[in-house]
């Protein structure tokens, strides 16, 4: 068993980089702070899977979708952010960066579970419309599973729509279709 030395200051990027990855947890940085939480149940996996490629198989080619992948809110003090969804350009998501800018992302989607509900309806919600994400949804896995969508309008979040059951609805002009009650059963919703 090895002994990460942790610094005695605020983590910067180069640190965030240089952790070895712990398989058993999620983390990120928040204003330097590691925060550390245990991998989600399956449920929620299997939701975050599943939307990731719904999302891909139904965004024009110009856009894709990615699980748990890396962005900055801030440098400092260092916020690294890793949501369950995010949508990018398929442009840049092929030149396979490190982490992403928040300016690059065009949705990102938390999927609750234990323990950060908090943090993904309050802290998370403020981040990501200060730094001008303007897509952000929230799904619920809770019977019935739901979804929240916020489309940022003039600096803040406004709620275009809470869905249950199967989901239409319009991601800048591409039609986006979903039934959230089969995220976490063993067929998913087929086309």
């Amino acid at each position: 068993m090895s002994v990460v030395q942790w610094p005695h200051r605020l983590l910067t990027l180069d640190d965030w980089a240089a952790l070895p990855k712990d398989p058993e947890h999620r983390a990120e940085v928040v204003e330097g702070v590691l925060v550390e939480a245990p991998r989600p149940m399956s449920f929620h996996q299997l939701a975050v899977t599943r939307l990731g490629y719904l999302l891909n198989e139904q965004l024009p080619e110009a856009l894709m979708a990615l699980s748990e992948a890396e962005f900055i809110v801030s440098e400092l003090p260092l916020t690294v952010r890793v949501p369950d969804v995010l949508v990018a350009a398929t442009e840049l998501v092929e030149r396979n960066p490190a982490r992403y800018a928040a300016q690059d992302l065009r949705l990102v989607i938390e999927v609750l579970s234990e323990g950060t509900v908090r943090t993904d309806r309050v802290t998370k919600f403020s981040e990501y419309a200060e730094v001008g994400i303007e897509h952000y949804w929230i799904v619920d896995l809770e019977e019935p599973a739901s979804m929240t969508t916020y489309r940022l309008i003039d600096g803040e979040y406004e709620n275009f729509g809470e869905h249950t059951g199967k989901v239409s609805l319009d991601f800048d002009g591409t039609p986006l279709t979903f039934d959230l009650d089969a995220l976490t059963t063993r067929h998913a919703q087929r086309p």
